[in-house]
């Protein structure tokens, strides 16, 4: 431990920034000092107090009063905060977060707002903790509040975190600049100094000062505004609820809002740009609707009175949930009913729906420490689903959560995926928790565990745990031990009303006592006995996912559980044996319709079906989180019973250890399915085939046969429901990739037409992307597609033709695209990643998409940060599809040479874990898939 503190000390930057800072007219001004001011205190023999990435826990903030006043023109921003803080232990120091601010002087008060000292303080820097420590020379005594007072400047970060510039082109051409927040996970720290930590919750009054031509918002409403000086006026902002630094938010702009007023009274605006303004009023509908959903389930009402929903040009993420101030990039708010598909109103709901939940779940109740950011993710991932469904179920956003919960499957049977609660200490460390396991693991297993207790349980529960812990913090056992509390109450008050019954109604009901009290005694040993605790920390306190594997023998099924790895079978050296879930089985027979329940806590187990029953189909109604293998035949019954009779099961997950022959068998009912979840998966199947085998140039156009009659029924419009245009925006798409003629003549029939029309034509917006897709072919098509993205004010139909623009089979363009994303002018930086994806699916593309990404790491990790989303999606995606062991010992040797980075991403692992994967499914299966192949196109 001695040689640990030697070497932070010998890296620390101590340094004294003293108050030579002149102050401008506009400057915050400090409060008074007492006459006769000496000057700063030595620093020689002090050094930093702390050496913890964590916070001392002895000094809490209480409030913060923040000034700020940005500068659009010279992009920095000076400002002040006078901090609150309750002492609980005596001590000489203050130690709190700040990160690439310049502090112009700090001053400690007492409870009078007298100066403790008639000297200004020192403040000493430990940049690598992002810390700041502020002596002083008078003991700070336990038990007494005091105020923080500190000056502080810097300039608008370049990025996308922090207090950080944002501009839009205005359809004159014209460039327009404001000023944004993103504070989530640890970037307050860049905005003011203050106790960046979630459990660290405050209120907050907010001052902003700002030319007139510009409106400043914040969490809560303006309260009043002020002229400070010719040309300089100050919004004052109601104090806020007690809440977490991330939550903080603040811009400044010069957008235009709509605005309405929820059943409860809640003001709801949407803001954008002003020549975007028209596409803001789906959003103000649907977060209406949102919040008056959630008050009525969570019984909690919205404790702000406003809540404003903002589209931020320049934004890194889908969406943050600032308490009352929601901001969005533009395609996750904005609506244009000529430009956006139903897949794009989806989205918009859905995002909308996540984060109004998050007001609740986040923000009302904050996970203490990272380690558990799925408390607010995965709640709010989930809660997209329930809030969809309940208010618009025309979008059938149920058939999403099977998708969410593929992926999350797919993520979590490679070995390098994480628990869902993990540790994460560092920076860069919390960044990467906010992954496929926070959001789609945590919000597949809410779903799994909501279906086991019921939905009044699983709502009962939640409910509970809000209220409990509101305006705190809470871990993942205060949510366990909220949701048996509310099933014995229900089933103890079931209870006690049949007793009721029995003791007034027995004389005239005697002879059915005994079956009631059999069906207590069937429903009570559930919960009385249910361990919760145990159950649940089996899916959040370790990594991966169970399979199992069903034998059938006689009147009974064979179950056993082991961890689903991709990237071994049963019989090698690495399968897994020490994991163990408790694992709430459904399953259904051809004996009746009724789905039976079954609680497997031990490595083998059994159940009693019946000699009757021919067919067992386990995981009947999919909710569970869980992969399923039939041994000994039970896949050809499967196959057999699906082209027999489609409709008698529901969607089948094809994953494991099936052979690939039997697996192409047993989707091969697809000929005949019209659901489109089934249809959507099947054909994602197929498609991951093909992907493998198009690069090795074994054209095959099975697949093309396969969906021939899905193919031919599709039609070039936005008509029917929304399941159906989406599959018939995934179908023809794919055929059009697979260049089917008739696909590919409407496409370009399509394109010419829209060409011609200078603009006046709306293509479907379902078909719409295809149609550019096939348009960008030719060298006209490609630059009148990239003329029509650069002036084009729908951000929907932008990411179309971006889309559209990387399917181009010229390597130049492709290469032209990256160095136009990396330049960030006609393609901004915040689409960079999601354009290195676009490329890096192209056949063409993939190398040149990696080779850019091992060319410019540098850059991309400064301008995207390390562990940041965009970072571990660019790793991923570039290399996803490689499949060679030339490939594996390329990417290997780059993560040799970035080692410093590539050591602290998890992201690395993860990349190298699919990849040999990739490799192995080649070896074991392309031979196979050759000879099905070239089998079923005879």
């Amino acid at each position: 431990m001695a040689l640990v503190r030697l070497l932070v000390l010998s890296v620390l930057h101590v340094s004294l920034i003293g108050c030579q800072h002149a102050q401008s007219s506009h400057q915050v001004s400090s409060p008074h000092h007492p006459e006769g001011e000496q000057s700063p205190l030595g620093v020689d023999n002090l050094s930093f107090p702390w050496s913890r990435l964590r916070l001392p826990r002895y000094i809490i903030p209480l409030h913060y009063r923040l000034l700020l006043h940005p500068n659009l023109t010279g992009l920095s921003f000076n400002g002040s905060v006078q901090i609150q803080i309750d002492v609980q232990n005596n001590t000489n120091w203050v130690v709190l977060h700040s990160k690439s601010l310049q502090i112009f002087s700090a001053t400690i008060l007492d409870q009078n707002l007298t100066h403790l000292s008639d000297q200004v303080l020192p403040v000493l820097h430990n940049p690598s903790h992002e810390q700041i420590g502020i002596f002083s020379p008078r003991v700070l005594s336990s038990g007494q509040k005091y105020s923080l007072y500190i000056e502080f400047g810097a300039e608008l970060s370049e990025g996308f975190y922090g207090f950080y510039k944002s501009t839009y082109r205005t359809s004159t051409g014209g460039i327009r600049t404001l000023a944004s927040t993103h504070f989530e996970p640890t970037s307050a720290r860049m905005a003011f100094p203050c106790f960046d930590e979630p459990t660290f919750k405050a209120n907050f009054s907010v001052r902003i000062r700002r030319s007139p031509e510009y409106i400043s918002l914040s969490n809560m409403p303006v309260v009043k505004t002020v002229e400070v000086s010719a040309g300089l006026l100050e919004d004052q902002f109601a104090p806020s609820v007690k809440m977490s630094t991330y939550l903080v938010a603040f811009v400044i702009c010069d957008f235009k809002s709509v605005t309405a007023t929820t059943s409860s009274g809640v003001q709801v605006s949407i803001y954008a740009a002003p020549e975007k303004w028209r596409q803001t009023h789906y959003a103000l509908e649907v977060a209406v609707k949102m919040l008056d959903f959630y008050e009525e389930y969570f019984n909690i009402r919205y404790p702000l009175p406003k809540q404003d929903l903002i589209a931020i040009p320049d934004f890194q993420s889908g969406a943050m949930e600032n308490w009352g101030l929601t901001t969005y990039r533009e395609t996750s708010l904005l609506f244009d009913p000529l430009t956006s598909s139903v897949s794009d109103k989806l989205w918009v709901t859905m995002v909308i729906g996540h984060e109004l939940a998050h007001q609740w779940f986040g923000n009302m109740v904050t996970m203490d420490w990272w380690n558990d950011i799925w408390l607010n993710e995965g709640f709010a991932r989930y809660m997209e689903y329930i809030s969809v469904e309940a208010t618009y179920p025309d979008l059938k956003v149920e058939e999403y959560l099977l998708y969410t919960c593929f992926a999350a499957i797919g993520h979590d049977s490679l070995n390098s995926s994480r628990p869902i609660s993990s540790p994460a200490d560092n920076p860069t460390q919390i960044k990467e928790m906010f992954d496929t396991v926070s959001y789609d693991k945590g919000a597949c297993v809410l779903h799994m565990l909501r279906h086991f207790l019921t939905d009044e349980v699983f709502q009962s529960g939640i409910v509970r745990y809000l209220r409990k812990f509101s305006y705190r913090n809470a871990r993942n056992q205060d949510l366990w031990d909220s949701l048996p509390y509310s099933t014995n109450r229900v089933y103890s008050f079931i209870f006690c009303l049949l007793m009721l019954c029995f003791r007034f109604l027995s004389c005239i009901f005697c002879s059915f006592r005994h079956s009631l009290f059999s069906i207590h005694f069937i429903m009570m040993p559930i919960w009385e006995h249910l361990d919760l605790t145990a159950m649940m920390n089996t899916w959040t306190l370790q990594k991966g996912i169970p399979l199992i594997t069903v034998t059938r023998k006689g009147s009974r099924l064979i179950l056993r559980q082991d961890r689903f790895l991709r990237t071994v079978l049963p019989s090698d050296p690495l399968w897994p044996t020490l994991f163990l879930w408790h694992i709430p089985l459904t399953y259904k027979t051809d004996a009746s319709s009724t789905i039976h329940r079954h609680l497997m806590t031990t490595h083998t187990d059994s159940i009693h079906i019946g000699e009757e029953v021919t067919w067992v189909k386990v995981n009947a109604d999919m909710t569970g989180y869980y992969v399923v293998h039939y041994e000994d035949g039970g896949w050809d019954g499967m196959a057999k019973l699906l082209r027999e009779n489609h409709t008698m099961c529901a969607y089948v997950f094809v994953a494991g250890h099936l052979p690939i022959n039997k697996a192409l068998d047993l989707i091969g009912y697809l000929r005949l399915e019209t659901h489109t979840v089934p249809l959507l998966q099947g054909l994602g199947y197929l498609e991951s085939f093909y992907q493998m085998i198009e690069k090795r140039n074994e054209h095959d156009m099975y697949i093309l046969r396969f969906f021939r009659a899905v193919i031919d029924q599709q039609t070039w419009s936005d008509s029917g429901s929304v399941s159906e245009r989406r599959l018939r925006s995934e179908v023809l798409s794919l055929a059009c990739h697979l260049n089917d003629p008739p696909c590919v003549e409407q496409a370009r029939h399509n394109f010419k037409e829209w060409l011609q029309s200078n603009g006046t034509l709306n293509l479907p917006t379902d078909v719409a992307e295809t149609v550019y897709s096939v348009g960008a072919q030719d060298d006209h098509g490609w630059a009148s597609l990239l003329h029509t993205y650069n002036v084009s004010l729908s951000e929907a139909q932008k990411n179309k033709i971006l889309y559209a623009l990387t399917c181009s089979r010229d390597t130049n363009k492709l290469q032209r695209l990256l160095e136009l994303g990396l330049e960030g002018k006609v393609i901004r930086l915040q689409d960079l990643s999601g354009l290195i994806q676009m490329v890096a699916r192209n056949p063409r593309g993939h190398h040149l998409a990696w080779n850019f990404v091992k060319k410019n790491w540098d850059l991309l990790v400064q301008k995207f940060q390390l562990g940041s989303s965009c970072i571990r999606n660019i790793l991923i995606t570039t290399t996803h599809q490689f499949s060679s062991l030339e490939d594996l010992a390329e990417v290997q040797l780059f993560f040799e040479s970035i080692k410093e980075h590539a050591s602290r991403l998890r992201a690395t692992q993860l990349v190298l874990d699919n990849l040999q994967k990739n490799v192995r499914w080649i070896q074991r299966n392309l031979e196979t898939l050759r000879s099905w192949l070239t089998e079923q196109m005879k």
